[in-house]
């Protein structure tokens, strides 16, 4: 009797359900509501949330960490904590295109200063910006309990990086039928769990770090120096292109003058 059908303001007037009474519905809705469609079409087929699959169980997760470690050739093994929760490793590879921020005149963190969790970026305020290697690998040893978003912070702490963790995002990158598919992974997700799935190969799956390239930039996230980085970045890529194009066109000029110098004299 009644399709309870919701969506914003802005939305109404492109809505289309196989309704006989949309019009009327519509014209009935007030800018104050919440916008919910009174009673329209007895067929109108009501929306069905998915069912969450239910957590693996203690016996289950134990299962799948022993098939795990039979594949592994290496001595990164899974390890099953009483609780339930287990630790393992994963790693990282690093696919940065842009310059990242770093402090300036800092030394290099010490295993000493990883183990009393010392902030050496909070000792100045001096930044500095360069590039990362390009696919730069980092391994972390982390729990089934650690997300997606802990997992950025921890990677850019390791780094040094004080950049805005908003600016990047983890892929998981998957090989199928010779192509190679990125999906991005939302920040509640858990990466031990789905390394747990796909088991030690990297080519079933792998791990990247990327800039965050989904939705419109944020441009207050970044500051003045960063921003002029960026331009300057823009200049040479453009100036990078330009010469390609260049080249390309005076290879097939060259190739053209070649050819039409091998012709003359020939009969037809």
């Amino acid at each position: 009797a009644d399709c309870r059908y919701t969506c914003h303001q802005e939305c109404r007037s492109l809505i289309q359900l196989d309704c006989r009474r949309l019009g009327q519905c519509q014209s009935q809705l007030s800018p104050e509501s919440t916008l919910r469609v009174p009673p329209c079409s007895q067929n109108v087929t009501q929306t069905v949330e998915e069912e969450k699959p239910e957590p693996p169980t203690f016996q289950e997760i134990k299962q799948k960490i022993e098939k795990y470690n039979a594949k592994v050739t290496n001595c990164l093994l899974m390890k099953l904590n009483d609780d339930g929760t287990y630790t393992g490793f994963i790693k990282v590879h690093l696919k940065l295109r842009r310059p990242v921020t770093v402090p300036a005149g800092i030394r290099p963190q010490s295993i000493y200063d990883a183990l009393k969790e010392v902030n050496l970026a909070e000792m100045t305020d001096k930044r500095t910006s360069f590039y990362l290697p390009l696919d730069a690998i980092k391994q972390l040893h982390i729990s089934s309990t650690t997300t997606v978003s802990e997992v950025i912070q921890g990677l850019l702490k390791k780094f040094m990086v004080v950049d805005n963790p908003q600016k990047f995002a983890l892929f998981k990158e998957m090989r199928k039928d010779g192509q190679v598919l990125f999906q991005k992974l939302p920040l509640t997700e858990y990466p031990l769990y789905l390394r747990l799935l796909a088991g030690p190969d990297t080519d079933a799956l792998s791990f990247v770090l990327k800039e965050n390239e989904t939705g419109e930039v944020e441009w207050d996230a970044f500051s003045i120096p960063e921003l002029q980085n960026f331009l300057m970045i823009l200049d040479k890529e453009e100036k990078d292109k330009i010469q390609q194009v260049h080249k390309k066109y005076e290879r097939f000029k060259q190739r053209l003058q070649q050819t039409l110098k091998e012709a003359r004299g020939k009969p037809g």
